[in-house]
């Protein structure tokens, strides 16, 4: 059973890596912001307040969040393991992650922390389009992730969106947040030796190919 988490500030890529690790092992990418969204998108009472807090770029109510957790990994298809995309993002997050572990009898076998410059985050939230659909990630900065057909999804043909939280403005905001709650996670799992710092500045495929010589074993750091 593989337990994978993907750390990382804004526009770093771990949507896109999870995408392609889930495809690679076969188990599930669950992204915490993508089942927020959703309760967004159908309007839910939870969606409109999720809905102001995610425009600020804030965090949502980490007893909410872990609550959506608990109930997408007890899933069938998360027995050989999942992915975890942007969370836990918080020491708080952290620990009631640890007790959800505990119940389970399972626990995290790789954290990956996927390190930014500024000016490349920058430049990919100013080109970032999501698939509402699908949550497959594209950017018209760059050659290697724009779409074959302008605004529609390769993989099922929807519209692509400019997510809310995706302006210059939100980033500030995300970014500060992630350095003051999601940083300190760093330490805390290198502690626990299962850390792995990998540059994602670099294109797509070769940060693939890094995770996936990890994963199986190839290399140790």
């Amino acid at each position: 059973m593989k337990i994978i988490l993907f750390v990382a500030p804004p526009a770093a890529g771990k949507g896109t890596q999870s995408e392609m690790i889930s495809k690679k092992y076969k188990i599930p990418h669950i992204s915490v912001g993508a089942m927020l969204r959703k309760e967004v998108a159908e309007k839910t009472e939870i969606g409109k307040k999720i809905d102001k807090i995610l425009k600020e770029g804030y965090l949502i109510d980490d007893k909410l969040t872990i609550k959506i957790v608990e109930k997408r990994t007890n899933k069938q298809d998360c027995n050989k393991g999942y992915i975890l995309d942007g969370f836990p993002r918080s020491l708080n997050q952290v620990n009631l992650y640890e007790e959800l572990l505990k119940k389970t009898n399972k626990k995290i076998n790789y954290v990956f922390y996927l390190k930014i410059d500024k000016e490349i985050a920058y430049k990919r939230i100013e080109g970032r389009l999501t698939c509402n659909d699908c949550h497959l990630i594209y950017n018209i900065n760059d050659e290697n992730m724009k779409p074959l057909i302008e605004n529609k999804c390769d993989q099922c043909g929807q519209p692509l969106i400019k997510r809310n939280d995706d302006s210059l403005e939100t980033f500030e905001t995300r970014l500060k947040t992630y350095l003051t709650l999601t940083k300190p996670l760093l330490n805390y799992y290198k502690n626990k030796g299962i850390l792995y710092e990998i540059d994602s500045n670099d294109t797509k495929e070769n940060i693939f190919n890094k995770i996936v010589a990890i994963i199986d074993g190839d290399i140790n750091d």
